[in-house]
């Protein structure tokens, strides 16, 4: 059973909590509605990034083939020297999108990492093409860490509005509807009391 609040039973304090109670409902509905757009965008991004980690995951491990067959092709020592001798810069830029409140990154990949290279000196065709692959699955790569983020931003904002539509529902509407009760209960036995008291003054009077 709610608890009703602890408010002074009278006419103007029960005109207060009825507005209260609109309002309170109002948001309510406003939020059970912003939970329910957000799972739903929650549940459609969890199946995109799920095909798009599978579809990453794919390529990766056509990437680690490749550089296990440029490894084979090279000898440990001339390996090391080629990638220690490249040359280049990674750049990420963010971008922010909000999406129902929740602000979600948007990151890509800054002019500047385009066209990455690395020592030429010692490196073979297989590495080249290694490297190509390992390059062109940045985007994707970056793409897959912001959705991630994302996804988990949402979490969060999905369970923050499920504890606000809860103590809504749960704790204050019913303690709002409880306290209005009580009141107007009161309030008819204040009403019933002094209408008695005022009959029996009626037959007093009479009765003089």
């Amino acid at each position: 059973m709610a608890k009703a609040l602890n408010v002074n039973p009278n006419r103007m304090e029960l005109s207060r909590l009825k507005k209260r109670l609109v309002v309170a409902k109002r948001g309510h509905k406003l939020l059970k509605d912003k939970q329910d757009a957000l799972i739903k965008e929650f549940l459609q991004r969890a199946r995109d990034l799920k095909n798009l980690r599978e579809e990453v995951e794919g390529e990766l491990r056509v990437c680690y083939q490749s550089f296990l067959l440029a490894r084979s092709q090279s000898l440990p020592s001339l390996l090391e020297q080629a990638l220690l001798l490249s040359s280049g810069g990674l750049g990420v830029e963010e971008k922010r999108k909000n999406v129902m409140s929740v602000s979600i990154p948007l990151y890509t990949l800054s002019e500047r990492a385009v066209g990455l290279t690395y020592g030429l000196l010692t490196s073979s065709g297989s590495l080249d093409v290694t490297l190509e692959k390992f390059e062109s699955l940045l985007p994707k790569l970056v793409r897959l860490a912001a959705e991630e983020k994302a996804l988990r931003l949402m979490a969060k904002e999905i369970e923050k509005t499920r504890r606000r539509v809860n103590a809504l529902e749960y704790v204050l509407i019913p303690s709002f509807i409880e306290t209005i009760k009580n009141i107007s209960m009161k309030l008819d036995e204040m009403e019933r009391a002094t209408l008695g008291r005022l009959m029996r003054i009626k037959e007093i009077v009479r009765s003089h």
